[in-house]
């Protein structure tokens, strides 16, 4: 019996890539209007090749981006690419079609709900907070918990002992089957794959598959 859901959240509850692109394509189209000299497309394949060295949460992307492409940091052309990001990045803060509905009814059964992120603490807080769903968690865990990320399983067991739950009685609901579900599968949980999150991902070592958040409801029962 499923006592307790725990999720992933970029790409699982809130559509993380989507978001990151559409705030970097605002902040390449600003830095350009403040005097940067490159070609836009170029550079947004530039940032991106940053953000597979460094992590999608580096915070000094864009001053490494500038020296890569400018060789130098501009802090007029600097300030408007973050003004221009954070501006796009609050505006498309939404959860996935149906997130709010599944968490309310999953609360509604008596199903106790966690995150287990890879973010910073602080960040993954911001992302729960603008969507306005941060009260409907029991449990938050993030990389400053552990300082490990999945598949470790560390996380996962930091979750457990929040939940006052076994491993067999828990359900992990991710994206990425190589951190996800192989952390969750090592200590015995059952597991989901949130295809919606990532179409091209191969989760055929997953318990479940979904392609649409709803689809969860059932697995529980």
């Amino acid at each position: 019996m499923i006592k307790a859901v725990i999720f992933d959240l970029d790409n699982t509850l809130i559509d993380f890539m989507t978001m990151k692109k559409l705030s970097c394509d605002a902040a390449i189209t600003a830095m350009i209007g403040a005097g940067l000299e490159t070609n836009k497309e170029k550079a947004t394949k530039e940032l991106f090749k940053l953000y597979d060295k460094y992590g999608l949460e580096d915070k000094t992307i864009f001053q490494k981006f500038l020296m890569k492409v400018a060789k130098k940091v501009d802090y007029e052309v600097l300030a408007s690419g973050i003004v221009a990001y954070r501006r796009v990045r609050i505006g498309y803060l939404e959860p996935y079609p149906h997130v709010i509905d599944v968490l309310f009814e999953l609360k509604k059964r008596g199903i106790r709900l966690a995150i287990v992120s890879d973010a910073p603490r602080l960040k993954a807080w911001i992302r729960l907070v603008s969507m306005k769903i941060n009260h409907l968690f029991d449990v938050v865990v993030t990389f400053d918990d552990t300082k490990e990320m999945k598949p470790s399983t560390k996380p996962f067991e930091f979750a457990f002992q929040k939940l006052k739950a076994k491993p067999n009685e828990c359900l992990m609901v991710g994206d990425r089957p190589e951190r996800d579900i192989k952390g969750a599968k090592k200590l015995g949980m059952q597991t989901c794959f949130a295809r919606y999150g990532n179409p091209k991902g191969k989760g055929k070592k997953a318990d479940y598959e979904i392609n649409d958040i709803k689809e969860l409801l059932e697995i529980v029962e």
